[in-house]
């Protein structure tokens, strides 16, 4: 099987199933909710291939429903986050000298049981452990999981065949190493697919893992590292750890032999993982790699020359779907004076149509946050806006958690470009709108630029090129992922690679080859065909 030259084709996109009444995947999905809603899974650790219970539990609720018990799972303490690490190192040599070509069949092979065999487990987990809706479950933890998996092999066979040149004395090679030591993964409750991927693409390298997953995503995770375990993953490639994030992180950050750090989350954790790698740099084997994508304030900046209804639907999807807890929601706006009467009309049009509730229910537009925590730090934004008079809710503004932790889609309309809400991110179903002097177009996008530290996503509506141009100039680092004409969410695996920059973090791009690229360290192989016998040249005679 050796003598033979493996690359994978270009794939196309996972196709997005419908859930349209009647359908064959509504009737396996619901059903799928069903057995899951009446069941109660004990998650252990997976260390090694094996799977642990320590004893110390906590217990993982529905968002919409946080009196039902979904799971309880497992946590660790030292000596499990230490036999993690050990089994990560111990995993490491054979996993890196199997054939590439043997990894990427594993990725493959998760990506087609995922496609056919779990897609309704792993949605199902999704919509009741995170509080998604099946739309917002189906692009993400089936199609982009699916996505992620397939078109990392095809971006690993590119860089595998990328060669240096060789000339007739000697022959030259690039070998891509993993990196030397293990990779701490630090994954989101926001998407299954980035805990997917924050895994499996440096995996595909080469590299093994310690993995801690969100809390409120455990669920989901956990049927993840099943699916991987069933495609064939050896025992110790990806080491499942949930827990306490400053406990695993302490004892992680300190060890020699951390190679890497693959993170999605909060800008503030990851700030302090940052500087966790600069207190220990001096113990370390080598400089760990740190890849992190952490928040946005993403905005949409309209021109004069733009449509009122494509502007007002880009905001309502962009802010409210998964009730604005994507990295990439629209949490921010910019609308010229004279398009504002119309666009606002449309808004307070769709926000009346839109249904908030369980996740069950399909009719339901925008569901529950993710927890109390975050419940409360939206409504603490609200409510500052209730009291201020230089912003006003011109739409929502009301919440409940007595069942479950449901808010309004909320729309703030303020006099002040850098109001608060303008300006910090919120992570909830909250949209800040700006209305701005037609007069003021430039002076506004460079507001729009400076505003926020982040720099995640952001479009521009415009039908006029040359306003359009002029906003993609002036806001060439404010967004990592730059739209125009569209909502700033929903980047597809292969088509739009996803990351920013500035305080939304180090722009790695998932979803292409330049995310992998970072987990090799390439090494320069020269073979001399003919070596030297006299050390003089011919300058010297």
């Amino acid at each position: 099987m050796n003598n033979a030259i493996y690359n994978f084709r270009e794939p196309k996109n996972e196709t997005i199933l419908s859930y349209g009444p009647g359908s064959y995947e509504r009737k396996m999905l619901e059903e799928e909710l069903n057995l899951q809603k009446n069941r109660r899974v004990d998650i252990p650790l997976i260390i090694g291939g094996k799977e642990i219970r320590t004893g110390n539990t906590r217990k993982i609720v529905m968002p919409c429903d946080h009196g039902h018990v979904l799971a309880t799972y497992h946590i660790p303490e030292e000596k499990e986050v230490n036999l993690a690490i050990e089994a990560a190192l111990a995993a490491k040599t054979e996993w890196m000298t199997l054939s590439w070509m043997e990894r990427a069949s594993i990725m493959a092979k998760a990506a087609e049981l995922i496609s056919k065999k779990y897609r309704f487990t792993i949605n199902a987990a999704t919509m009741l452990g995170q509080g998604k809706n099946v739309m917002q479950a189906e692009i993400d933890s089936a199609c982009e999981v699916i996505d992620y998996l397939r078109f990392n092999n095809y971006f690993a066979s590119l860089i595998y065949m990328e060669q240096p040149i060789s000339e007739n004395g000697s022959i030259n090679r690039l070998e891509y190493r993993p990196l030397e030591g293990f990779i701490y993964t630090v994954t989101p409750f926001n998407f299954t697919a980035i805990a997917s991927n924050l895994n499996t693409s440096v995996a595909v390298m080469g590299n093994t893992t310690v993995w801690k997953p969100a809390s409120t995503a455990v669920l989901s995770n956990y049927y993840l590292m099943k699916i991987l375990e069933e495609a064939g993953l050896p025992a110790g490639v990806i080491n499942f750890l949930p827990g306490t994030g400053s406990l695993i992180s302490n004892i992680v950050m300190k060890h020699r032999d951390l190679a890497g750090i693959h993170f999605t989350g909060s800008n503030a954790t990851f700030n302090t993982l940052w500087k966790q790698v600069s207190d220990n740099l001096s113990s370390y084997r080598s400089y760990p790699k740190i890849v992190g994508e952490t928040g946005g304030k993403d905005f949409i900046f309209a021109h004069n020359s733009a449509n009122p209804a494509e502007l007002a639907t880009a905001i309502v999807r962009g802010s409210f779907e998964y009730q604005g807890q994507k990295c990439s929601a629209a949490s921010r706006a910019y609308i010229p004076k004279s398009l504002w009467n119309e666009t606002e009309q449309h808004l307070l049009r769709m926000i009346s149509e839109i249904k908030t509730g369980d996740v069950v229910d399909f009719r339901n537009f925008v569901n529950a946050v993710i927890d109390e925590t975050s419940f409360d730090r939206i409504n603490s934004y609200i409510n500052v806006v209730k009291s201020s008079s230089e912003a006003s809710i011109i739409a929502g503004g009301k919440s409940d958690k007595s069942k479950g932790y449901f808010i309004e889609p909320t729309i703030i309309v303020t006099k002040n470009p850098h109001f608060i809400t303008m300006e910090e991110e919120i992570f909830g179903p909250v949209i800040t709108i700006f209305v701005y002097e037609d007069s003021e177009f430039e002076e506004t996008l460079n507001i729009c630029d400076h505003t926020s530290p982040y720099a995640l996503t952001g479009a521009i509506f415009s039908n006029d090129k040359y306003a359009m141009i002029e906003a993609c100039r002036r806001l060439r680092y404010a967004a990592g992922n730059f739209y125009i004409n569209d909502k700033p969410t929903g980047a597809m695996v292969g088509q739009q690679p996803f990351g920013g920059a500035r305080a939304s973090g180090t722009n790695d791009k998932a979803g292409s080859y330049l995310n992998l690229l970072r987990w090799v360290s390439p090494r320069t192989i020269k073979e001399t065909l003919v070596p030297a016998t006299d050390f003089k040249y011919p300058f010297m005679e």
